[in-house]
């Protein structure tokens, strides 16, 4: 016998200064098929300058809700206003499985909270009958037909509507493809639901990496290129002392630790867990605002440190973290030296800060350090020479008209070229020394446009190392 479906109300209020995550139960009895949930919350005027109410929804099966995610069933933070899960289907952000007998939970998210409160009303609608088969997850291969050792081009931050995103996944392709792109990254916001959604996006002329976007509430970091399946947990503050265990985790499943957008000015999106985790960083973040620019400036400055205290670097990379459309994707992207177009080796290549970012894929640059022996080195490289050596540095650029070409140090801008023709190809060197400059790198920028503002980036290389 099927029963009918079932259907309950669950209202209540959050005060301002909730805590960040509030699971409501759920008791799923013996037989339950589909579980379908919608919700809405109030939203009240409030006085200019203060934030009003906003309400992210989530899912936890019977498994409980403990740091991890082992009962974790979806997330679509505010993307959605109702969801349903099944064995063998689910909303987008949401994961498909069996319906097991017992307590779940609504995790409830007051990202805002207005001074009035946030009055929610949950309904929730319980569907009897026989669980539909589970299906097998197909994830796309770790390898893409390449071309040797070469430059390939990427965006590593991108999100469909597995997520808040509005485009699917095979419009993603599309778009990637146009764009020249080498590789993307399935970026959703802390889920891993999109996982099994790319083998058919995938080719011998694409390869799809697999991560998550973990968005806490003292910024959000990149998990590039896990494992399959891999859920990294986002339910933590940096004083909660956590990050480090959820990092480790990420590199354990193969992946690379990357803050996005850490200068960003929305609520919760700055990054506050500091950078002893990183294997890389986000610097250029969708069209160049000055919020990149002070990621730019801030890491030029660890650079700086990494020389002053003898310790290890962290590479650079550029994505487009587009949503939706005209959100461009591939502006801007990274582009690495890799050995080939495989998971291993373009994760590799960004680990070893082999990679330029360009706004599109028109900009090709070519970036070496030489001195007067012969010896080279390049993008992310060091040069091994005496102090006082000359050296010297070359860029070569094309697909960048009008375009000024600076080299940076650890001094700061210590030499400006004049704009590159109209054909957008050109090269520029300069002299130097080890002693003079500890490292270089290159910044191509658009011509000033306003005031004494600097152009709008059109690339920027990660550096190289001079001296031993």
């Amino acid at each position: 016998m099927t029963l009918d479906p079932e259907t309950r109300t669950i209202r209540g209020t959050l005060p301002t200064g909730s805590p960040d995550y509030v699971y409501v139960p759920l008791e799923v009895p013996d037989g339950v098929r589909e579980i379908r949930v919608s919700y809405t919350y109030d939203r009240p005027a409030v006085p200019p300058g203060t934030p009003g109410n906003a309400l992210d929804i989530g899912l936890f099966d019977e498994r409980g809700t403990d740091l991890g995610g082992k009962g974790f069933r979806g997330w679509s933070g505010g993307a959605r206003t109702e969801f349903f899960v099944r064995a063998d289907d689910a909303t987008p952000g949401y994961l498909p499985g069996p319906l097991r007998e017992g307590t779940w939970h609504l995790a409830l998210g007051p990202y805002t909270v207005a001074p009035q409160g946030l009055a929610y009303e949950l309904t929730v609608t319980l569907s009897y009958g026989d669980q539909g088969a589970v299906a097998e997850p197909v994830y796309p291969p770790q390898r893409a037909r390449g071309r040797g050792r070469d430059w390939y081009r990427g965006d590593c931050h991108l999100h469909s509507w597995y997520s808040d995103g509005r485009r699917t996944p095979a419009e993603i392709g599309a778009l990637a493809r146009a764009a020249g792109l080498d590789f993307i990254n399935s970026s959703e916001h802390n889920t891993q639901s999109a996982h099994a959604h790319w083998a058919d996006v995938a080719g011998d002329d694409l390869l799809v990496l697999l991560g998550e976007e973990v968005t806490t509430r003292n910024g959000h970091v990149v998990a590039l290129g896990t494992d399959p399946g891999t859920f990294v947990d986002w339910r933590y503050r940096a004083r909660d002392h956590r990050f480090g265990r959820f990092a480790r985790q990420i590199r354990r499943a193969g992946g690379l630790v990357v803050p996005a957008h850490p200068h960003a000015p929305c609520i919760g999106c700055n990054w506050k867990f500091g950078y002893g985790e990183a294997d890389a960083v986000e610097v250029w973040n969708g069209a160049c605002t000055p919020d990149d620019e002070m990621a730019l400036a801030h890491w030029d400055s660890m650079l700086v440190a990494s020389v002053r205290d003898g310790r290890d670097w962290i590479p650079a990379m550029g994505n487009s973290d587009a949503h939706r459309d005209p959100d461009p994707v591939g502006t801007p992207q990274t582009v690495v030296l890799a050995d080939d177009l495989t998971r291993e080796a373009i994760l590799e290549g960004i680990r070893a800060g082999r990679s330029y970012v360009a706004e599109s894929r028109h900009v090709s640059l070519a970036f070496t350090a030489s001195d007067e022996h012969g010896e080279q080195a390049g993008i992310g490289g060091r040069l091994e020479t005496a102090a006082d050596t000359p050296v010297t540095v070359r860029l070569e650029a094309t697909g960048a008209p009008r375009c000024t070409v600076r080299f940076v140090t650890d001094q700061g801008a210590l030499f400006t070229s004049a704009p590159l023709p109209v054909s957008g190809a050109g090269v520029v060197e300069w002299r130097t020394t080890p002693s003079y400059a500890a490292y270089v790198r290159a910044e191509l920028r658009h011509e000033t446009a306003i005031g004494p503002l600097p152009g709008a980036l059109a690339a920027f290389t990660n550096p190289i190392f001079l001296g031993g």
